[in-house]
This record gives structure tokens, sequence and C-alpha cells, in this order.
């Protein structure tokens, strides 16, 4: 999960903040151990991303991207969203453009300045 004090959780818990954007959080109904087993492989496909544009390797690079495009569908960040009442997805969208600009609005600075 994001560190809410840096990047805040809008009040249903669909998405976090950053720099303005909305970003949409986890499945919360995946059980715990399937959430780390699919960071975990997240987190190895961003490596690989690295590794492969570090080497030129642009079909290894293709190949580690859609490890972690497939990594980010199965945690319900991309892909269909994970609730179920019909509302809207705002993903990547600026969060003053969406209804969540008041909530957004009305949060202290980060960082408490």
């Amino acid at each position: 999960m994001p560190d809410s004090t840096r990047y805040p959780t809008t009040p249903d818990g669909r998405y976090f903040v950053v720099a303005g954007r909305l970003w949409r959080t986890s499945n919360p109904a995946l059980a715990p151990e399937l959430r780390q087993e699919l960071v975990d492989l997240l987190m190895a496909a961003r490596r690989q991303v690295g590794l492969a544009k570090r080497a030129g390797d642009l079909d290894a690079e293709r190949r580690a991207r859609a490890a972690v495009d497939a990594a980010k569908h199965a945690l319900g960040e991309r892909g269909p969203v994970w609730w179920t009442d019909g509302a809207p997805d705002f993903n990547r969208r600026m969060v003053k453009n969406t209804p969540y600009a008041d909530w957004y609005a009305a949060l202290p600075p980060i960082g408490g300045g």
C-alpha cells in the first residue's frame, strides 16, 4: 500500500494520489499471501524492465513490460475495476477533474507545512 502520509488514499479506498493524479489501489479483497506474491512478481518485472533498458534489449524490455502489466491487472490496479457498485474509473486522472476534487482540496498540505 502507498504511504498515506505522502500519498493520500481516497475515502472509498479506490485510489491514492501522487502529484495530483489518481492511481487505482490494489483490490483489497485479495488474500494477503496472493497480494504479496503479485507484488513480488511486479517488482521483479520492474527490475527486468530496468535491466533490459540498460542492456538495450528491446525484446526483453517488451516482455518485462508485459509482465508488469499482467501483475498490475492481477492486482486490480489496471483493467476492469474491482468494485461492484458501478462507479466509474478515474484511474490516472487529475484529481481536480474528478468527484474527489473537494476531498483532495480539503487535505492538509503534505509534510504538515
